[in-house]
This record gives structure tokens, sequence and C-alpha cells, in this order.
């Protein structure tokens, strides 16, 4: 048995691009940005950066067109697959990530850059409340003494 199998979680470098299959089914494409920082022999930080082509197809590749814009956050779950064509300069390659699950990461409240509707509470009337103190539950402060659990 062969595992094929690709977990990101990154940051959208574009807008994503939908377009209409001839079956009449959605595929939106996009690329997600990712990093590691690791230290160098000598002691120094270093940062590299990779960026991943990412395809999805159907119902999730409308979701993601209408609610992902540059700079979200997503989590892709899918397989690698690479294509090959000929192209001005010979033959040309490109390995994609065929999502089968996108997860949105958490929702930016700075304003857009596509004009959205984002913007940050203006008073002091429009910003969410807290929840009062009595409506908190209060955990008692001893530890849990294993043999009080019923299973």
């Amino acid at each position: 048995m062969y595992i094929n199998k690709a977990f990101i979680y990154g940051n959208l470098t574009r807008d994503p691009e939908t377009r209409a299959l001839p079956s009449g089914g959605q595929v939106s494409s996009f690329s997600v940005a990712t990093n590691r920082v690791f230290r160098k022999a000598d002691g120094t930080k270093q940062e590299q950066v990779e960026y991943h082509n990412v395809v999805v197809f159907g119902r999730q590749a409308e979701t993601c067109a209408q609610y992902l814009r540059k700079g979200s956050g997503v989590f892709v779950e899918g397989r690698l697959q690479t294509r090959s064509w000929d192209g001005e300069k010979g033959k040309q390659y490109r390995t994609e990530i065929i999502a089968e699950r996108v997860q949105f990461g958490p929702r930016s409240t700075a304003p857009s850059s596509t004009g959205g509707d984002r913007t940050p509470p203006q008073s002091e009337a429009e910003m969410p409340q807290k929840a009062p103190k009595e409506d908190t539950i209060e955990y008692p402060e001893e530890d849990i003494n294993p043999d009080d659990i019923p299973f």
C-alpha cells in the first residue's frame, strides 16, 4: 500500500482563481506560502519560505473563491499530483496539491484588499461586550483525584 498525502497550513499568496469545467463543475486554484525557521551551524536564525500550488474542485472550490483572500490563513489536506505539458521552453512540470479538504484559518479584522466589509468597530458601542462575571464557570482550585473518576 502506498500513501500520497499532504498537509499544509499557511497564508494565501494571491486571491483564488475560479474557472468552470466543461462538465459544469467549478475549479479554484491558489498558492499557499509556508515557512520554517531554523538555526544554521553558526547559530544564526534562518527562515525558509516554500510556495505550494493548490487546486480545489466542486462546491469546495466555490466556497474557497467566496471566502478566501490574499493573506488568509488556510489548512489544506490533499494529495500531490504532478502534471506536464509541452511549452515554449520545452517540457514543463508543475506539482500541485489536489485538495480533499480545506479549512479556513481565523478571520482577520483588518480591512480586506478587495474592499470587503471586514472593518473593525469604530466606537465603544460597536465593540463586542464581554460576558458578565456571574455567567462564567468557577473551577475548583484543588487537583482532581484519579480515584474519583468513575471509569
